[in-house]
């Protein structure tokens, strides 16, 4: 595959890819990039960690292909213990607790910090590469600069975002001592089978209760083609250690043009005026959601309420060094929109 990309972003390469180890494979991001890489890598030796009594379900489509290890990943003196045990040249780190669940911060520590130190660990001492899948979350739920980039402060301001810079330290100290790792930075990603974000904004819109802010704000999200296309990429491709992309569509989206594109394609008509509240709203809810101190209410009224949008810059350079088209919100969400109609 080309290597010709944006300047500095590659420098030489670092053997050739047959034993493959992938965590979070039972999550949307995991599960599309596997499937793609057993389109691409039929021959390749996939090893894939899950949940101890993770539903049979949940990995009926790669059980065939793949084999499949039942460990926690805050289990970590196991984890330690199975890494050593076994031979792999890519490390393929997918998998965290998510923001907005019910683990402790011991939890989320251990499985989200601890086991990125233990695949550091490894990649080190056998001389593996760790592709490392982040958050443009380090940057904070509203960053402190837009468009943010790979300068901007880091903004611990939940725990979650707290545990993905945490991470990412660990693994800069380490590219230092001769770590060759790559980090990945998806907004929030959007496609078929999610049922996140994008999903529940589409459902609000449906239903007439998602209250939209009457000023201008742009938000940034990630089709998950383009965030598949950048893990294939990083599997396939040479890079200089510490090659870190923020991934998302080419360009952010205001957030009131979205809505009415939601609401034409459910009911053929903008959304409602009555439903477009003035900032004191959003910041009243705020304000009330800091007063309980629930990160999970923070984001959503941060999210929907001030604008949040990333330099993806050199992403899309290396995606047209390789031909590969760019991603427009409008109006590739309909894929969202589309999956929310056949619910």
């Amino acid at each position: 595959m080309s290597t010709i990309l944006a300047p500095d972003a590659v420098i030489g390469s670092r053997g050739c890819l047959h034993k493959l180890l992938i965590t979070g494979i039972t999550g949307f991001v995991g599960s599309n990039v596997l499937r793609r890489i057993l389109e691409l890598h039929p021959d390749l030796k996939i090893t894939a960690l899950v949940r101890p009594h993770t539903l049979a379900k949940r990995t009926k489509e790669f059980s065939p292909f793949i084999r499949i290890i039942e460990l926690d990943l805050g289990d970590i003196p196991n984890l330690k213990e199975f890494l050593f045990t076994n031979d792999f040249d890519t490390i393929l780190h997918i998998g965290a607790i998510r923001g907005g669940r019910k683990f402790s911060k011991q939890d989320y520590l251990k499985s989200n910090v601890f086991s990125t130190e233990q695949m550091v660990e490894y990649c080190l001492a056998k001389d593996a590469r760790l592709i490392f899948c982040s958050s443009v979350g380090v940057f904070g739920a509203i960053p402190g600069e837009l468009p943010a980039n790979n300068q901007t402060e880091k903004n611990a301001d939940n725990y979650y975002h707290y545990t993905k810079i945490e991470a990412e330290k660990t693994i800069n100290r380490n590219i230092l001592h001769g770590l060759q790792a790559a980090i990945i930075r998806p907004s929030i990603t959007y496609g078929k089978g999610d049922k996140g974000f994008p999903f529940q904004l589409v459902k609000m819109v449906d239903r007439r209760y998602f209250p939209l802010i009457r000023k201008r704000t742009w938000i940034h999200l990630c089709h998950i083609d383009a965030l598949v296309r950048a893990f294939i990429w990083a599997l396939d491709n040479p890079w200089k250690t510490g090659l870190t992309l923020n991934v998302a569509d080419r360009d952010p989206v205001q957030l009131h043009a979205l809505v009415d594109f939601i609401s034409r394609q459910v009911h053929g008509s903008n959304y409602p005026v009555h439903l477009r509240f003035d900032r004191l709203f959003f910041f009243i809810g705020e304000r009330i959601a800091r007063l309980l101190k629930n990160e999970l209410w923070i984001a959503r009224f941060e999210l929907i309420s001030k604008s949040w949008f990333y330099d993806v810059h050199l992403y899309y350079d290396i995606m047209e060094a390789e031909n590969v088209n760019s991603h427009f919100t409008i109006p590739e969400f309909k894929i969202t929109i589309e999956d929310y109609l056949r619910k």
